[in-house]
């Protein structure tokens, strides 16, 4: 039989961690598959907290519609439990394992801030230089506020760029570097340029060589390999309606890791352990280096009227306080695929998991809350809507009853702001994807009279007018979202192209 190179390291990491355990006298439990019947394993009997995950996590994924989740609980620095829920995708039916890949999302920035202290560590980049001493030229030109943007600014988001450009738009620093939080994944895209820079090669080997093959992360990869074609989990809508998949060729540091649920808990375990980096440049990765505005997440444009007193963020991770207890997370949001971990130094424990459903979140605070035995505070900053909220239901309600069924039995919420904008503008696009056009538009109208003062409610519904072929309409509501805000690119986008066919159709005639 032959075996390549990748089998055999993943042969080998097992026997290690075999042997490991044999020596030290206790039992060995691979991160395993099941059902969502199967029983605990052995080493988890008795264990309550990981009793009361087994048994609320199928009713959890019903109630929200998620159709497959993996869940992997670490104790002592080692994975004590791992289980597999659901399927990889609802048309195929085909269960999930353990060797299933999932979009790790933004769960890829602290992989990526892990390799990078690896560089800081070896002397290859430093943590306060600016970053433009190691590329050949400014990566945006005119801003000698760039200056100022160091690898501590990027992992601590602190850059002054938004999370992402508009499509066609310049990168541009929105307030002086360093003074604010504001999330970024630009930040650490051009983290990653200057990571190549240094290392002469792209960033997927590099993080082989620093992280991946280290940690025994062999079903790790920021670009897509050939073995993750049937491996694969497929992300779901909030309908539960398969989505393509993404197959990324470049890797993106901020958000194209594929993984499994088993591979990420490795890294965890290696944070948790203070396996690979100085025991100084974990204290660093956990220490806050700035607090957040606790109303915003994404704030180039708005300046926090007070900072938050329970989350901060450290070098490449989220970092909680609760009472006494402090620990480091992240979540994950790829549209259909969400994520989440948590983990905790001081204890040596935490919990990774990882869904194929746009819903995946709205249950993520019960399994951390019965994995971690506490509430964690970050999930009222990111403001998820919870499986069993009034926005899940009324999503569940235009479902079956449809968008006018919906708006008349939850009117009172909807006015009263229970059900956010946000949420009536991800079910009209739900609509759209459906193309169900008409029930889309009634969804973005009833957002217009709901949020009058919201360029992006106009630009939401503009965008389904254009849908429906109304091209006056959806220049109409352009108009109106530009008028609310000037810097509305996709406005200014669309209304140039509307424009110009009306233009032509008028010479036509």
């Amino acid at each position: 039989m032959f075996i390549t190179a990748r089998e055999l390291v993943r042969w080998g990491m097992g026997f290690v961690m075999v042997v490991a355990a044999f020596l030290a006298g206790e039992p060995f439990v691979q991160a395993g598959g099941g059902d969502a019947v199967s029983e605990p394993r052995d080493d988890a009997a008795g264990d309550v907290q990981i009793a009361r995950l087994q048994k609320d996590i199928p009713g959890l994924m019903n109630e929200a519609g998620v159709p497959g989740m993996a869940v992997v609980v670490l104790r002592e620095g080692k994975i004590r439990w791992a289980q597999n829920f659901g399927v990889k995708n609802v048309k195929s039916g085909t269960e999930l394992d353990d060797g299933t890949i999932f979009e790790a999302a933004s769960l890829s920035k602290p992989v990526f801030a892990y390799g990078v202290l690896k560089l800081v560590e070896q002397g290859k980049i430093g943590l306060d230089v600016p970053l433009t001493k190691y590329l050949p030229k400014p990566y945006i030109e005119g801003d000698s506020r760039l200056e100022k943007i160091t690898a501590r600014i990027v992992l601590s988001h602190r850059t002054g760029f938004p999370n992402w450009r508009d499509d066609g738009n310049a990168l541009t620093i929105h307030f002086t570097p360093g003074e604010r939080f504001s999330y970024s994944g630009e930040g650490f895209v051009y983290l990653q340029r200057v990571v190549e820079q240094i290392a002469g090669k792209p960033l997927n080997d590099v993080m082989n060589e620093l992280v991946f093959v280290p940690l025994g992360m062999s079903s790790s990869s920021y670009v897509w390999r050939a073995d993750f074609d049937d491996r694969t989990a497929t992300g779901h809508d909030g309908d539960g309606n398969p989505q393509e998949l993404w197959k990324p060729k470049e890797a993106v540091a901020a958000s194209s890791l594929n993984t499994t649920a088993h591979d990420y808990a490795l890294f965890v375990a290696a944070v948790l352990n203070d396996v690979g980096l100085k025991a100084a440049t974990f204290r660093a990765m956990e220490t806050p280096q700035i607090a957040v505005d606790p109303e915003c997440t994404n704030c180039t444009e708005r300046t926090p009227k007070e900072l938050s007193k329970n989350i901060f963020w450290g070098l490449g991770w989220g970092i909680q306080k609760g009472g006494s207890e402090e620990s480091l997370w992240h979540w994950g949001d790829n549209g259909s695929f969400k994520c989440f971990v948590v983990a905790n130094p001081r204890e040596k424990s935490g919990v990774v998991m990882f869904t194929n459903s746009e819903n995946g979140l709205s249950i993520a605070p019960v399994v951390v809350r019965d994995a971690t035995g506490s509430e964690a505070p970050a999930f009222s900053w990111v403001k998820y809507d919870r499986y069993d909220s009034a926005a899940m239901r009324f999503r569940k309600t235009v479902r079956e009853k449809g968008a006018d069924g919906a708006v008349e039995e939850f009117s009172g919420a909807l006015k009263d702001g229970t059900i956010s904008e946000d949420t009536v503008n991800s079910v009209g696009y739900s609509l759209l994807r459906q193309k169900k056009t008409a029930e889309a538009i009634r969804a973005f109208r009833l957002n217009t009279e709901l949020h009058p003062q919201s360029a992006n409610a106009f630009d939401s519904l503009g965008e389904a007018y254009m849908a429906a072929g109304e091209k006056m309409l959806a220049i109409e509501n352009y108009e109106k979202s530009l008028k609310i805000d000037p810097k509305k690119t996709n406005a200014v986008k669309q209304l140039k192209k509307l424009r110009e066919q009306t233009e032509q159709k008028d010479v036509m005639k």
